[in-house]
């Protein structure tokens, strides 16, 4: 509580003027059930952006903007023989690298801003909850403190995370979460370029291919918009699972610095201690549920993408089947959606599954027809055991045409 004064004192709050801060809304009140947590979003805008800088930032040409254009035309008349979904709109978009922050940005906020809160809650439940001395400065202005804290912790994690990710998307839905709103399709011309070199296919090739995935999962988001919420829904219940146990975490520490893993001496040990999961909460039974549920929700969009793509392009593109093994080849050691979950979760997102996911959609089309594998998005999805069995899956999932046993 001394540090936490002399950390007040630093910034100018005193017990005489808190109040006048409190006021001015700079320190929140952990009593009032209508306050909302804010995310300092234009933090994270700001270092993605800084990122995107330090590492090679181009700007779209004539050229660029009429490819990328053209191969997402193609995409649309393809996609329409592919999938039921439409295309309701002939917005489409062409990016740098930082109007992919900018259009994203929002998403992004929806998508973590559930976390960042229930990390925050967690902390202010603990202040509410352990015994501290008498102390001039108020414990929910403590916990404003802290509450702003995590906010700029997640803020500043997510942004070095999204500027990673702007120099290697091809598209705004290649992580597979609902970024823009309405869904429309977009395309990165340098990241595509980039994605190009070296693998002996030419660009043009490489354009549709990947216009032709990006406009899937469009359609895909803006055809089922509860979709969109289920898997915000997903990471709003881990958030919401968090939990921090201080006599857990002094236990571990105590054992730790036993063992010698941890040198009060040493201030990288606590470093390395930290990055191999010490002090990490466990995670509780409907967190490990909610990432489950996101985990194949992934999946299922990204086996869903390359099935549609697939039948989309048939012998059209003579290079298809080195594009997709490109793709998998390169999800499978740092995906665009493994880059972000196992930044933020710890969560990592099998390349394995996705496999399977595409096997099942091939399965279900080939099993019934294309409606019906569209059709599936509309009720239950399958969870991960059922991927590998495409006609039991749709045999739970039957509805008898007589119902007298019911």
């Amino acid at each position: 509580m001394p540090d936490f004064a002399a950390l007040f004192e630093q910034l100018g709050i005193s017990p005489e003027n808190i109040k006048d801060f409190k006021n001015l809304g700079f320190l929140s009140d952990i009593h009032s059930s209508s306050q909302e947590f804010t995310f300092p979003i234009n933090l994270t805008r700001d270092i993605a952006k800084k990122f995107v800088s330090s590492q090679s930032l181009l700007p779209i040409g004539k050229n660029d903007f009429a490819s990328m254009n053209e191969a997402m035309e193609i995409a649309d008349l393809w996609l329409n023989e592919a999938t039921v979904f439409p295309a309701n709109s002939s917005e489409k978009h062409v990016f740098t690298r930082n109007d992919w922050v900018d259009a994203t940005m929002a998403g992004w906020q929806l998508a973590v801003e559930p976390l960042a809160a229930g990390l925050a809650q967690a902390l202010s439940s603990v202040i509410q909850t352990q015994e501290i001395p008498e102390s001039p400065i108020p414990l929910e202005a403590v916990a404003g403190l802290l509450r702003g804290f995590i906010g700029t912790l997640i803020a500043t994690q997510l942004g070095q995370c999204v500027g990673g990710l702007a120099t290697s998307v091809t598209g705004a839905h290649d992580v597979g979460l609902p970024l823009l709103n309405p869904s429309r399709p977009a395309l990165l011309p340098q990241n595509i370029q980039d994605w190009s070199v070296d693998i002996g296919v030419a660009e043009s090739e490489v354009r549709i291919f990947h216009a032709l995935r990006e406009g899937a999962v469009a359609r895909l988001f803006d055809s089922n918009p509860w979709l969109v919420d289920y898997m915000r829904m997903a990471i709003a219940d881990y958030g919401k699972g968090i939990r921090i146990d201080i006599a857990q975490m002094q236990q571990q520490a105590q054992e730790a610095m036993e063992s010698g893993a941890i040198d009060p001496n040493n201030p990288e040990s606590f470093s390395v201690a930290l990055n191999e999961g010490l002090f990490t909460p466990e995670e509780s039974p409907e967190q490990s549920a909610a990432l489950a549920k996101l985990e194949t929700a992934l999946a299922l969009i990204d086996g869903w993408a390359d099935d549609v793509t697939t039948l989309a392009a048939g012998d059209r593109l003579p290079s298809l089947n080195s594009l997709r093994e490109t793709l998998r080849r390169r999800r499978a050691t740092s995906s665009p959606a493994q880059q972000l979950f196992s930044s933020l979760f710890g969560l990592e997102v099998s390349p394995r599954m996705a496999r399977e996911a595409s096997a099942f959609w091939l399965s279900v089309r080939q099993l019934r027809d294309l409606p019906a594998r569209d059709q599936i998005w509309s009720g239950i999805l399958p969870t991960h055991e059922e991927l590998g069995d495409a006609a039991a899956y749709l045999s739970s999932v039957e509805i008898p045409d007589d119902l007298s046993g019911l």
